[in-house]
This record gives C-alpha cells, structure tokens and sequence, in this order.
C-alpha cells in the first residue's frame, strides 16, 4: 500500500464473516494488524484503545454507517450516477440514476438496485410496478434502471490509484464461478481508468463483463470495503480496502468528495 503513515493500524470486521472477509482477516494478521471481530453492530471496543493507532473497516454499508463515524473512518465509495454517467462505449446499455418514484410507471423489464447499497435488491423487475412501493421506501431514493444486459463472464477489479491492482472471475453465465481475472477484463479495466479515473475514488471495486459476442461492459461499481475479493490476490485487495475505509486524519484532498455519508439523500445532478 502506498503513501501510508508508519502507525499501529486496527481492522475492524462486522459478525459472521464471508470466506472473503476471513481471507482479508488472515491478511491482515499476516500484515502485523490488530483484527477486532464485532460482536453486534454497535461500536466495538477497541483494545489496545484507538487513540494513536489507524482505525479501518471492511464490513457491509449497514455496520459501516453505524461504526464509521463514530471511530473516525472515511468510507470512499463511487457517485451514486457513476454508472449512468458513464460514456456508452464503456456500459453497452441504457443507465439511468433517477428516484425510484420516477421508476414506477416503467412498463417493460429493466434491471434495477440501489447504487451503492442493497436497499433496493438488484434484480431484473418485470416492470416498475414490481419495485417496493412508497409505503415501504421513500420515493425520493435513487435506483439505477439499467436496460438488461447478459454477461457470459464476470470479473471483480480492485483500483488503487489508477491501476488494477488485482482481480478475479467471479461468475459465468450468470452463476458463481471463481477463477482468475482474464486478460481481457485486466485491459479493459485500464481503458476505462484511462477515459475514467477522475470520476473515481483512490480506491475502488469495479466490477466488469464480457457477453457472448465479445463486448466488454462495466457491470457496476462497489465500495472495496464492502466487497469480497474471491480469487483475487487478498494482500492486494487489502491494500485497497486498507485506503477505501481508512482515518479521516489521513484522507486525501482527492478524496474528500467519494466519501459515504450515512442517510444521505442520493440525488443524481441536473
């Protein structure tokens, strides 16, 4: 990991860990970091006390937006319209970021989540009239309504600082297959830092796909501290996860703009 102050630094992970977050875990005590488990989803306590020490987080949105703030880690995540907002070339289909209110009249299939969370689950509705209703979301929340696309192959990208930092094959055909990352989804994801990078945060999970006719497409964006690694080398997806939930003290002037700021209302610009 790059640029990191020579101070004790802490790993703080939710209950009940992924094989993922068991991997990042093992990495970390490898790494000499003090790992605390959480047992609930309140504030852990931190011993040794966290005074002088650098607090991290690897965890889901919901344990992030309780725990965060209250030990002074910045979460970086992407926009909540990066994906609508990016060029064709790089999505291969229709995105919108747009209320959810605005959703509900859609009378054809669309691909449908929350963008950067699973408030809204990420599936294919058969129209808008399949979304949760304003009795049980506000209507102003933003979902992502994406064209339906398949992909033949999947791929999860760690960035760090504008490069591929690792990677993995997590899916095929839409079920879960692990393996390497292909050369193809590496070189894909340098084009898209190339024509992209400003629009991210230092670090980053970007998720891509092939179809079947050899299309590349970026499938989504994630949060690096909310996401699993699968195959991907785990020191090089901690070194991510590492500058994606880190202390506040140590945010860069780049940063500052992607960090996740719990309950706040994600509204694509004009």
């Amino acid at each position: 990991m790059t640029d990191v102050p020579d101070v004790p630094r802490t790993l703080v992970l939710p209950p009940r860990l992924t094989a993922s977050a068991r991997k990042l875990r093992d990495a970390a005590v490898r790494r000499g970091l003090h790992v605390v488990e959480s047992a609930g989803f309140s504030v852990p306590e931190l011993s040794p006390a966290p005074q002088g020490r650098a607090v991290h987080l690897h965890a889901g949105p919901s344990f992030a937006d309780a725990v965060a703030p209250a030990l002074g880690i910045a979460p970086l995540e992407a926009p909540a319209d990066w994906l609508a907002r990016l060029p064709y070339a790089f999505t291969r289909r229709e995105i919108r970021a747009l209320p959810i209110g605005e959703a509900y009249p859609l009378r054809r299939p669309a691909f449908i989540k929350s963008p950067n969370d699973k408030s809204i689950s990420a599936l294919v509705y058969a129209d808008g009239s399949r979304l949760p209703g304003p009795d049980a979301v506000d209507p102003q929340t933003v979902v992502l309504v994406s064209d339906v696309m398949t992909f033949a192959a999947e791929y999860r990208l760690h960035l760090l600082d504008g490069a591929v930092h690792t990677g993995s094959q997590y899916a095929a055909e839409g079920r879960l297959r692990l393996g390497p990352p292909a050369p193809g989804a590496l070189a894909f994801g340098r084009d898209l830092l190339a024509a992209a990078r400003q629009t991210l945060p230092s670090a980053i999970v970007v998720d891509v796909g092939v179809d079947d006719e050899g299309r590349w497409a970026v499938v989504e964006a994630n949060a690096a501290w909310g996401s699993g690694c699968y195959e991907a080398d785990p020191d090089r997806a901690l070194d991510t996860v590492l500058r994606a939930a880190g202390p506040v003290t140590e945010l860069s002037a780049y940063d500052r703009d992607f960090v996740r700021r719990p309950l706040r209302e994600d509204r694509p610009q004009s």
